[in-house]
Protein backbone atom coordinates (compact mmCIF):
# COMPACT_ATOMS: atom_id res chain seq x y z
CA UNK A 1 0.00 0.00 0.00
CA UNK A 2 1.32 3.73 -1.13
CA UNK A 3 1.49 5.87 1.93
CA UNK A 4 1.74 9.12 0.86
CA UNK A 5 0.14 11.01 3.35
CA UNK A 6 -0.05 10.61 7.07
CA UNK A 7 -2.37 12.56 9.89
CA UNK A 8 -0.76 12.67 12.78
CA UNK A 9 -2.40 12.60 16.35
CA UNK A 10 -1.40 15.27 18.33
CA UNK A 11 1.89 16.24 18.10
CA UNK A 12 2.91 16.47 21.92
CA UNK A 13 6.83 15.72 23.24
CA UNK A 14 6.50 12.39 21.76
CA UNK A 15 4.17 12.67 19.01
CA UNK A 16 5.69 15.62 17.29
CA UNK A 17 9.28 13.91 16.86
CA UNK A 18 7.82 10.69 15.38
CA UNK A 19 5.80 12.32 12.46
CA UNK A 20 9.12 14.02 11.95
CA UNK A 21 10.77 10.56 11.55
CA UNK A 22 8.68 10.03 8.39
CA UNK A 23 10.19 9.69 5.26
CA UNK A 24 8.49 10.12 2.07
CA UNK A 25 5.27 11.24 3.07
CA UNK A 26 3.83 14.19 3.56
CA UNK A 27 2.70 14.14 7.36
CA UNK A 28 -0.55 16.67 8.97
CA UNK A 29 -1.32 17.70 12.14
CA UNK A 30 -4.80 19.09 13.56
CA UNK A 31 -4.55 22.88 14.51
CA UNK A 32 -8.32 22.76 15.82
CA UNK A 33 -8.51 22.95 20.07
CA UNK A 34 -4.96 22.32 20.25
CA UNK A 35 -2.26 24.51 22.35
CA UNK A 36 0.50 27.19 21.23
CA UNK A 37 2.85 24.83 22.53
CA UNK A 38 1.52 22.11 20.20
CA UNK A 39 1.88 24.61 17.46
CA UNK A 40 5.59 25.16 18.10
CA UNK A 41 6.44 21.76 18.53
CA UNK A 42 4.82 21.11 15.15
CA UNK A 43 6.28 23.63 13.38
CA UNK A 44 10.08 22.27 14.60
CA UNK A 45 9.21 18.86 13.20
CA UNK A 46 8.04 20.25 9.76
CA UNK A 47 4.52 19.31 9.66
CA UNK A 48 1.77 20.73 7.71
CA UNK A 49 -0.67 22.54 9.41
CA UNK A 50 -4.75 21.53 8.85
CA UNK A 51 -7.32 23.12 10.71
CA UNK A 52 -9.89 20.22 10.72
CA UNK A 53 -9.77 16.68 12.22
CA UNK A 54 -12.22 16.09 9.32
CA UNK A 55 -10.17 17.88 6.38
CA UNK A 56 -7.08 16.12 7.35
CA UNK A 57 -8.45 12.45 7.03
CA UNK A 58 -10.22 12.95 3.86
CA UNK A 59 -6.44 13.72 2.68
CA UNK A 60 -4.61 11.16 5.02
CA UNK A 61 -4.10 7.28 3.59
CA UNK A 62 -3.11 6.97 7.49
CA UNK A 63 -3.77 8.31 10.88
CA UNK A 64 -1.53 8.00 13.60
CA UNK A 65 -2.43 7.86 16.95
CA UNK A 66 0.13 9.28 19.70
CA UNK A 67 -1.52 10.63 22.75
CA UNK A 68 -2.42 10.08 26.24
CA UNK A 69 -3.97 6.44 27.03
CA UNK A 70 -7.13 7.07 28.14
CA UNK A 71 -7.64 9.21 25.32
CA UNK A 72 -6.40 6.76 22.58
CA UNK A 73 -10.57 5.49 22.24
CA UNK A 74 -11.94 8.49 21.67
CA UNK A 75 -9.37 9.48 19.30
CA UNK A 76 -10.10 6.26 17.47
CA UNK A 77 -14.18 6.70 17.66
CA UNK A 78 -13.23 10.82 16.25
CA UNK A 79 -11.74 9.46 13.64
CA UNK A 80 -14.04 6.18 12.92
CA UNK A 81 -16.84 9.21 12.82
CA UNK A 82 -15.42 10.71 9.63
CA UNK A 83 -15.73 7.33 7.67
CA UNK A 84 -11.79 6.89 7.60
CA UNK A 85 -11.10 3.66 5.21
CA UNK A 86 -7.06 3.89 5.49
CA UNK A 87 -4.46 2.60 8.12
CA UNK A 88 -5.20 3.79 11.61
CA UNK A 89 -2.07 3.19 13.45
CA UNK A 90 -2.57 3.37 17.25
CA UNK A 91 1.04 3.71 18.97
CA UNK A 92 0.02 4.55 22.51
CA UNK A 93 0.65 2.84 26.19
CA UNK A 94 -2.53 0.84 26.24
CA UNK A 95 -2.95 -2.73 27.15
CA UNK A 96 -3.59 -5.59 24.64
CA UNK A 97 -7.46 -4.97 25.31
CA UNK A 98 -7.74 -1.06 24.75
CA UNK A 99 -5.45 -1.86 21.88
CA UNK A 100 -8.34 -4.55 20.37
CA UNK A 101 -11.17 -2.35 21.08
CA UNK A 102 -9.00 0.83 19.08
CA UNK A 103 -9.55 -1.96 16.41
CA UNK A 104 -12.69 -2.47 16.69
CA UNK A 105 -13.90 0.95 16.92
CA UNK A 106 -12.07 2.09 13.38
CA UNK A 107 -12.53 -1.06 11.74
CA UNK A 108 -16.24 -0.92 12.04
CA UNK A 109 -15.81 2.09 10.17
CA UNK A 110 -13.70 0.66 7.33
CA UNK A 111 -9.83 1.26 8.20
CA UNK A 112 -7.31 -1.39 8.49
CA UNK A 113 -5.58 -1.52 11.95
CA UNK A 114 -2.08 -1.62 12.96
CA UNK A 115 -1.22 -2.33 16.79
CA UNK A 116 1.72 0.00 17.73
CA UNK A 117 4.07 0.73 20.55
CA UNK A 118 6.89 3.11 21.45
CA UNK A 119 9.75 2.25 23.74
CA UNK A 120 12.73 4.90 24.22
CA UNK A 121 13.02 8.89 24.23
CA UNK A 122 11.02 11.24 22.11
CA UNK A 123 13.49 10.46 18.79
CA UNK A 124 16.31 12.75 18.22
CA UNK A 125 19.32 10.12 17.37
CA UNK A 126 19.16 6.75 15.78
CA UNK A 127 19.28 4.16 18.40
CA UNK A 128 17.33 5.44 21.09
CA UNK A 129 13.62 4.66 20.04
CA UNK A 130 11.91 1.78 18.94
CA UNK A 131 8.22 1.96 17.04
CA UNK A 132 7.06 -1.75 17.08
CA UNK A 133 4.08 -2.88 15.01
CA UNK A 134 2.11 -5.62 14.98
CA UNK A 135 -1.03 -6.71 12.53
CA UNK A 136 -1.79 -6.77 9.17
CA UNK A 137 -0.64 -3.30 7.45
CA UNK A 138 2.53 -3.14 9.80
CA UNK A 139 5.03 -3.52 6.94
CA UNK A 140 4.08 -0.22 5.04
CA UNK A 141 3.86 1.57 8.09
CA UNK A 142 6.97 0.29 8.77
CA UNK A 143 8.35 1.54 5.71
CA UNK A 144 7.58 4.95 6.78
CA UNK A 145 10.48 4.99 8.82
CA UNK A 146 13.39 3.04 6.72
CA UNK A 147 16.05 5.28 6.81
CA UNK A 148 15.05 7.63 9.60
CA UNK A 149 16.03 8.14 13.08
CA UNK A 150 12.73 5.73 14.48
CA UNK A 151 13.52 1.80 14.20
CA UNK A 152 10.37 0.62 13.02
CA UNK A 153 9.99 -3.01 13.92
CA UNK A 154 7.24 -5.49 13.00
CA UNK A 155 6.52 -8.56 15.79
CA UNK A 156 4.12 -11.85 15.04
CA UNK A 157 1.03 -11.80 17.32
CA UNK A 158 -1.30 -10.09 16.07
CA UNK A 159 -3.27 -6.82 16.96
CA UNK A 160 -2.43 -6.34 20.57
CA UNK A 161 0.74 -7.90 20.66
CA UNK A 162 2.87 -4.53 20.42
CA UNK A 163 0.91 -3.17 22.90
CA UNK A 164 1.56 -5.89 25.08
CA UNK A 165 5.13 -5.67 24.18
CA UNK A 166 4.99 -2.04 25.69
CA UNK A 167 3.42 -2.91 28.81
CA UNK A 168 5.66 -5.64 29.94
CA UNK A 169 8.40 -3.30 29.17
CA UNK A 170 7.16 -0.13 31.00
CA UNK A 171 6.19 -2.62 33.93
CA UNK A 172 9.42 -2.51 34.60
CA UNK A 173 11.31 0.41 33.77
CA UNK A 174 8.63 2.92 35.39
CA UNK A 175 7.00 0.46 37.43
CA UNK A 176 10.61 0.19 38.85
CA UNK A 177 11.49 4.02 39.33
CA UNK A 178 7.83 4.49 41.12
CA UNK A 179 9.06 1.69 43.85
CA UNK A 180 12.20 2.88 44.72
CA UNK A 181 10.71 6.39 45.23
CA UNK A 182 8.39 4.94 47.42
CA UNK A 183 10.90 2.41 49.26
CA UNK A 184 13.34 5.80 49.83
CA UNK A 185 10.24 7.66 51.12
CA UNK A 186 8.92 5.11 53.52
CA UNK A 187 12.69 5.03 55.43
CA UNK A 188 12.17 8.89 55.26
CA UNK A 189 8.59 8.70 56.91
CA UNK A 190 10.24 6.40 59.29
CA UNK A 191 13.29 7.98 59.79
CA UNK A 192 15.80 5.32 58.91
CA UNK A 193 16.87 7.29 55.29
CA UNK A 194 20.61 7.81 56.59
CA UNK A 195 21.01 3.91 57.14
CA UNK A 196 19.14 2.65 54.08
CA UNK A 197 21.64 4.84 52.19
CA UNK A 198 24.49 3.54 54.28
CA UNK A 199 23.02 -0.42 53.68
CA UNK A 200 22.60 0.48 49.85
CA UNK A 201 26.13 1.74 49.09
CA UNK A 202 27.48 -2.02 50.65
CA UNK A 203 25.28 -4.17 48.78
CA UNK A 204 23.14 -2.35 46.53
CA UNK A 205 25.22 0.45 45.07
CA UNK A 206 23.70 0.85 42.17
CA UNK A 207 20.58 1.82 44.23
CA UNK A 208 20.75 5.62 45.73
CA UNK A 209 21.69 6.39 41.74
CA UNK A 210 18.56 5.20 40.16
CA UNK A 211 16.23 6.63 42.90
CA UNK A 212 17.70 10.26 42.03
CA UNK A 213 17.47 9.13 38.77
CA UNK A 214 13.97 8.45 39.27
CA UNK A 215 13.50 12.02 41.13
CA UNK A 216 14.98 14.13 38.11
CA UNK A 217 13.46 11.97 34.92
CA UNK A 218 10.11 10.46 36.22
CA UNK A 219 9.04 12.35 38.48
CA UNK A 220 8.17 15.48 36.39
CA UNK A 221 6.36 13.03 33.61
CA UNK A 222 4.93 11.29 36.80
CA UNK A 223 1.34 12.79 35.03
CA UNK A 224 1.49 11.59 31.89
CA UNK A 225 2.29 7.60 33.54
CA UNK A 226 -0.32 7.59 35.55
CA UNK A 227 -2.74 6.13 32.66
CA UNK A 228 0.28 3.99 31.65
CA UNK A 229 0.00 2.28 34.97
CA UNK A 230 -3.42 1.78 35.06
CA UNK A 231 -3.26 -0.09 31.91
CA UNK A 232 -0.26 -2.28 32.92
CA UNK A 233 -2.08 -2.97 36.13
CA UNK A 234 -4.85 -3.97 33.64
CA UNK A 235 -2.88 -6.01 31.41
CA UNK A 236 -1.65 -8.31 34.76
CA UNK A 237 -5.13 -8.50 35.95
CA UNK A 238 -6.27 -10.03 32.24
CA UNK A 239 -3.13 -12.65 32.18
CA UNK A 240 -4.54 -13.43 36.27
CA UNK A 241 -1.26 -12.21 37.75
CA UNK A 242 -2.11 -9.02 40.70
CA UNK A 243 -2.36 -6.19 39.29
CA UNK A 244 -1.32 -4.16 42.51
CA UNK A 245 1.59 -3.04 41.52
CA UNK A 246 1.22 -1.10 39.43
CA UNK A 247 -2.28 0.35 40.54
CA UNK A 248 0.40 1.68 43.14
CA UNK A 249 2.48 3.28 40.89
CA UNK A 250 -0.15 5.06 39.39
CA UNK A 251 -1.06 6.64 42.56
CA UNK A 252 2.13 7.86 43.64
CA UNK A 253 3.01 9.27 40.34
CA UNK A 254 -0.73 11.15 40.84
CA UNK A 255 0.91 11.99 43.94
CA UNK A 256 4.07 13.69 41.81
CA UNK A 257 1.73 16.11 39.80
CA UNK A 258 3.18 19.18 41.63
CA UNK A 259 6.67 18.10 39.35
CA UNK A 260 4.50 18.46 36.15
CA UNK A 261 7.02 19.28 33.05
CA UNK A 262 9.80 20.45 35.92
CA UNK A 263 13.21 19.97 33.74
CA UNK A 264 16.16 21.73 33.24
CA UNK A 265 17.27 20.67 35.74
CA UNK A 266 14.48 17.71 37.56
CA UNK A 267 13.68 18.06 41.06
CA UNK A 268 16.13 16.80 43.20
CA UNK A 269 15.25 13.55 45.67
CA UNK A 270 15.15 15.58 48.57
CA UNK A 271 12.08 17.49 47.25
CA UNK A 272 10.13 14.67 45.84
CA UNK A 273 10.56 12.36 48.84
CA UNK A 274 9.54 15.61 51.31
CA UNK A 275 6.45 15.54 48.75
CA UNK A 276 5.66 11.63 49.12
CA UNK A 277 6.84 11.16 52.53
CA UNK A 278 4.53 14.08 54.01
CA UNK A 279 1.65 12.79 52.13
CA UNK A 280 0.89 10.47 55.62
CA UNK A 281 0.82 13.72 57.93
Amino acid sequence: MQIDTVTLLHPGNMGATVGAAVRGARVLWVSEGRREDSRRRAIDAGLVEVTTLAEAVDQSDAVLSVCPPHAAEEVAQDVADLGFAGLYVDANAVSRETAQRVGAIVSKAGAHFVDGGIIGQPVRTPGTTRLYLSGAGAEPVAALFSGGPLDARVIDGGPGAASALKMTYAAWTKGSDALILAVRALAVSEGVEAALLEEWAASQPAAAGKSERAAAVAAPKGWRYVGEMEEIAASFESAALPPGFHKAAAELYQRLAPFKDRTDPGPAVEEVLEVLATRRR
